[in-house]
């Protein structure tokens, strides 16, 4: 009877060595090849990155001398490297503490002295594969929770529109004559079926902004039209309500509004603009909401910054709510609070456009949230072949982007 043999599910780690000398490389192989690790070997620097990039391994040790690049230079490079996960670096050196500090500050995990104590090597191996193994499974986890939320909202959407859909035609007489009641029951339902569909919809778009999926088409935007345009939608809520709502364009008016015709993505820049003034009608229950726009120096000191200030006379954000008023699914005490995700997706999008959003409010003296973003410093040419043309890809922390070609 031939024996059972049993394969463990465990994938094997594989380890990188990286050191120029062979006596060197003969002792870490034979203290870590019995451990079962499959090892790989390099004899300088410039291989190793080479080997790295192409398949990466669970855990590099590196020399810190070596031909070709360092262990240093190494480390820089698959640290700056964005397209390779996190991989754990231990530095081998026979240099004092002052050299271990410079290596652990390009962003080695952990070093280790020579000569070489093979249990030492092997604790030290052992701990630096458990923080890799660690951090993947987060990575995982993050990653699986992510699809889940972008696939559960893309399902969710299907039958929000169809029963949208199926109520607007009920209401409107379709299927017959309704009595008044019946009519009335069906339109609240149509409203909180609208409300949970556009919930829905400001989710997905959050969830592509953190994945760094969300694409900005970049067209010059003039924002004295899209202000004003954004006014008109919102006009009949004030009114209703008996609220002033008010455009003080007067700066851009007195030097021609160029400096307000800005590479941007419309669509997102108005959603930024009209869910800060549907915010600021939304709390406020009398007086006015002020809408302006300017222009200040760059906080770099050069240059020129365009800000859109939406002011109100509500009620004022309460201290403890405003350190985390830009967070999703943030909690309020407000009647009209929702769930967050507005200003967490204006955010997002100011970010990816390179500028900031900030606010200051008083509790009962009313808020005011501000959006600077960088003006051109040139006129905008209109032909769509122009170099400024294109379109940015937003990174999931709003620091940087990519442009792409239009």
């Amino acid at each position: 009877m031939n024996p059972l043999h049993f394969v463990s599910s465990q994938p094997i780690d594989k380890i990188l060595v990286a050191d120029d000398a062979p006596d060197n490389r003969f002792l870490i192989e034979a203290i870590l090849e019995e451990q079962g690790y499959a090892l790989d070997f390099a004899e300088d620097g410039r291989e190793a990155l080479t080997k790295i990039e192409a398949d990466p391994p669970q855990l590099v040790l590196l020399d810190v001398m070596m031909p070709e690049m360092d262990g240093y230079e190494v480390t820089r490079r698959v640290r700056q490297n964005s397209n390779l996960s996190y991989i754990p670096i231990l530095l081998i050196t026979a240099y004092e503490q002052v050299t271990v500090a410079a290596g652990l500050d390009t962003g080695a995990d952990d070093f280790i002295r020579k000569p070489l104590e093979p249990e030492e090597l092997s604790a030290r191996v052992r701990s630096l594969l458990r923080l890799k193994h660690s951090i993947d499974e987060r990575d995982r986890i993050a990653q699986q929770r992510e699809d889940f939320v972008s696939r559960l909202t893309h399902d969710l959407r299907t039958p929000l529109v169809a029963a949208d859909r199926m109520l607007h035609l009920i209401t409107k007489g379709a299927l017959g004559e309704l009595p008044e009641p019946v009519r009335e029951a069906l339109e609240t339902m149509g409203r909180s079926n609208n409300n949970l569909l556009t919930m829905v919809n400001m989710l997905l778009e959050v969830y592509r902004y953190e994945a760094g999926k969300k694409p900005l088409s970049l067209q010059p935007v003039d924002l004295v039209e899209l202000i004003r345009e954004v006014e008109q939608e919102l006009a009949p809520i004030a009114e209703e309500k008996g609220l002033g709502l008010e455009l003080d364009l007067t700066a851009a008016e007195q030097d021609g509004g160029r400096i307000y015709r800005i590479m941007a993505d419309q669509l997102e820049l108005r959603r930024v603009v009209t869910n800060l003034v549907g915010n600021a009608l939304k709390f406020t229950e009398q007086g006015r909401v002020t809408v302006r726009l300017r222009s200040v120096s760059a906080p770099s000191g050069g240059g020129k910054w365009v800000t859109i200030a939406v002011q109100d006379t509500g009620p004022g954000i309460n201290p403890l709510e405003q350190a985390v008023l830009f967070e999703s699914f943030r909690t309020s005490r407000h009647r009209h609070a929702g769930s967050g995700l507005g200003l967490n997706l204006c955010r997002r999008i100011v970010e990816a456009h390179q500028g900031k959003i900030e606010f200051i409010s008083q509790v009962g003296m009313g808020s005011t949230f501000t959006v600077s973003l960088p003006a051109q410093t040139h006129p905008v040419s209109l032909n769509p072949s122009a170099p400024s043309a294109g379109s940015l890809i937003a990174s999931p922390t709003g620091s940087s982007t990519v442009l792409k070609p239009g």
